[in-house]
């Protein structure tokens, strides 16, 4: 998604190729190829025309040196607002507790179990944690085979309750079997479903209060869009959660949700995930945005 962001906004700023200084005309102009570009994207309306708009204002505001290209100038300044409305700077993962213990939430099909593989993988090779995976996705055996399939391959536990269909349980159970197994690190799967609904509110905000994590982490699916940047709010207003992963930038050239949520519910992305297997490539802390 962000290579095809960065071609759009590379041939914006061509118009400014030639040009002797910054003015409001060709700021206007170039500018408004920005906005299409970050539509183009499925960047939120409102989040595109803020951010157009700052530009804009800290371009005509400045004292352009001579030697400072107007297409460099603005370059730079789009870099810098680009990397503000992705969070600025990279927030870790909070692994203060023993065990820690990380809750994923999401919807079903978002990615959750797959990159809760990811970052047991992660956190065990990169921060010498000693990682369970706990399966609380109770409805769908599919899930728990995952899970499971997914811990053989980079040598992690998983913790399973084969006829118990309380999450709460589980969850609490899994914890106790961690501290008595010297595992420092808990990572629960909780179950999704196709859309929000009371009921899988309830029962998530029950695991969270059962279990009180150090760290709550929102997968969403990139590439459904607006809709991502609707269900993050849903899930932050019950849930309150410490950050945002956002699976499957691979696979759309859109995505415009990752430059969305982080101005629609105030909550760092932590992680940008790509592929399907375990060693495909992701990102960690704030996405990289490379012009020129």
């Amino acid at each position: 998604m962000f290579e095809s962001l960065n071609e759009k906004l590379e041939r914006s700023f061509k118009l400014l190729k030639g040009q002797g200084k910054i003015t409001e005309i060709n700021v206007a102009e170039t500018l408004k190829e920005v906005r299409r570009a970050l539509l183009d994207a499925d960047v939120n309306f409102k989040i595109a025309k803020s951010f157009t708009e700052t530009v804009k204002e800290k371009a005509l505001g400045l004292d352009v040196l001579n030697a400072v290209k107007p297409g460099q100038m603005m370059v730079k300044i789009v870099h810098d607002e680009l990397a503000t409305l992705m969070g600025g700077s990279s927030v870790d993962v909070n692994l203060q507790g023993n065990p820690t213990v990380i809750l994923m939430a999401g919807l079903q099909g978002s990615g959750k179990t797959t990159f809760s593989g990811k970052l047991a993988k992660y956190l065990k090779s990169k921060k010498g944690k000693n990682p369970l995976l706990v399966a609380c996705d109770v409805y769908r055996p599919a899930a728990i085979d995952q899970l499971k399939v997914l811990g053989e391959q980079i040598n992690v536990p998983v913790y399973s309750e084969v006829g118990n269909m309380n999450p709460v349980e589980i969850a609490k159970a899994a914890i106790k079997s961690a501290k008595a197994n010297g595992q420092n690190l808990v990572i629960v799967d909780t179950a999704g479903r196709l859309a929000i609904d009371e009921e899988m509110m309830k029962e998530i905000a029950a695991v969270k209060a059962a279990i009180d994590p150090n760290e709550i982490l929102f997968v969403v699916d990139s590439m459904t869009g607006q809709d991502a940047v609707n269900t993050a709010k849903e899930f932050n207003d019950r849930l309150d959660f410490d950050g945002v992963i956002l699976t499957k930038l691979d696979g759309d050239t859109r995505g415009g949700a990752a430059l969305s949520i982080r101005s629609v519910v105030n909550k760092p992305i932590k992680f940008v995930g790509t592929g399907e297997k375990l060693e495909a490539p992701g990102t960690y802390g704030r996405p990289y945005f490379r012009y020129g």
